[in-house]
């Protein structure tokens, strides 16, 4: 099979990990007979200082004509620092997930059994998890009408959603969970807020057309505390934009770090796979950024994308190995023992495949 995949890198330590992730697809690629077209393209900080805009029109173009995207991350402290900056890495990431339609996010947790005393959580709360949150992606808070009043001193951000946005994310959270254990829930804050109201009553009304998946309807604030307790008491959640963005960062220190965990954006066009992690500027060029959760994102992309589970498997299966062997970057090194830099991982997978 031949593929073309969009590579937007990014920021900080984006091109480090692409590159690793970009190293074990070609050599997958090879070991299965099938050729990856890879098409560069920029976003973020890196855009906005070639061309003034952090999601160039040329990117959207290449995104769209792609069979998927393998993206970094996005972000620069020049940015960071400067609350007052008219144009902003992430505006490219709102932009793109809007016209490339990417209104559902992905996101599984689970636990790795050679790292599990790595979690900040008990070993015994945390065992056997393995839960999925689909976060709405185009709508909410985060897109809502945004200003300022008083001269300044008032700011607000509206929060809407319609019917249509919710019915189309939940019923990916239904799908989802009739192909696991049946299991969904809908979190929100319906006890205070007009749209999770409309999040409950809507998914309320999709109960009957999905009548073996089982489904809850807890509280944000709950799900934030139970997280953290029994996270193995969930399976699949979907919520809203905010809910989402707090609870699935909450939820990525549960396997012990960062740089473990993949994701994917899918929607109206071309879906997308990333890390979890952000750019992290501190350690950009010095070849120490975890190199996994971007690997795992391109395994994620070969199964979910191009339907290819065994290449997903054989991904998977090398990136065990390489922690069960302590193949590692210094983020999940054991004390006293040797830490890899962020390409001999990458080396060490692809000889390994």
């Amino acid at each position: 099979m031949k593929f073309n995949i969009a590579l937007l890198a990014g920021d900080g330590i984006g091109p480090e990990v692409i590159n690793e992730a970009v190293k074990v697809s070609d050599a997958i690629a090879k070991k299965f007979n099938h050729e990856i077209t890879w098409t560069p393209a920029l976003t973020g900080a890196c855009a906005i200082d070639a061309v003034g805009v952090p999601y160039p029109d040329e990117t959207h173009e290449i995104c769209m004509a792609a069979d998927a995207v393998l993206f970094g991350a996005i972000g620069h402290p020049k940015y960071d620092n400067n609350p007052s900056a008219p144009v902003r890495p992430e505006q490219g990431l709102l932009l793109m997930r809007k016209k490339l339609g990417l209104f559902a996010n992905v996101r599984p947790t689970f636990t790795f059994p050679s790292l599990i005393d790595n979690s900040p959580l008990k070993r015994e709360r945390i065992e056997g998890t393995d839960l999925v949150f689909l976060r709405e992606l185009t709508g909410g808070i985060y897109f809502g009408e945004k200003g300022r009043r008083d001269n300044g001193e008032t700011a607000f951000d509206n929060c809407v959603y319609t019917r249509v946005e919710v019915q189309r994310l939940a019923k990916k959270g239904f799908e989802l969970a009739m192909t696991r254990s049946k299991k969904l829930c809908c979190v929100d804050k319906a006890n205070v807020l007009e749209t999770s109201r409309l999040w409950r009553e809507t998914v309320q009304a999709m109960e009957k057309d999905y009548p073996e998946v089982e489904v809850s309807y807890e509280f944000v604030d709950a799900v934030a505390m139970r997280l953290v307790q029994w996270p193995n008491s969930y399976d699949v959640l979907i919520t809203e934009n905010l809910f989402g963005d707090i609870l699935t960062d909450e939820a990525s220190v549960i396997s012990g770090s960062m740089g473990l965990m993949p994701s994917a954006s899918v929607g109206e066009h071309t879906s997308l796979y990333e890390p979890i992690h952000g750019s992290y500027p501190q350690a950009t060029g010095l070849n120490i950024a975890n190199p996994l959760a971007t690997v795992l994102s391109a395994a994620m992309m070969f199964e979910d994308a191009f339907g290819l589970k065994a290449e997903a498997e054989a991904i998977r299966a090398v990136v065990n190995k390489s922690l069960e062997q302590g193949i590692v970057t210094e983020d999940l090194v054991a004390k006293g023992a040797k830490s890899y830099s962020t390409s001999d991982v990458g080396d060490w997978l692809v000889a390994n495949l």
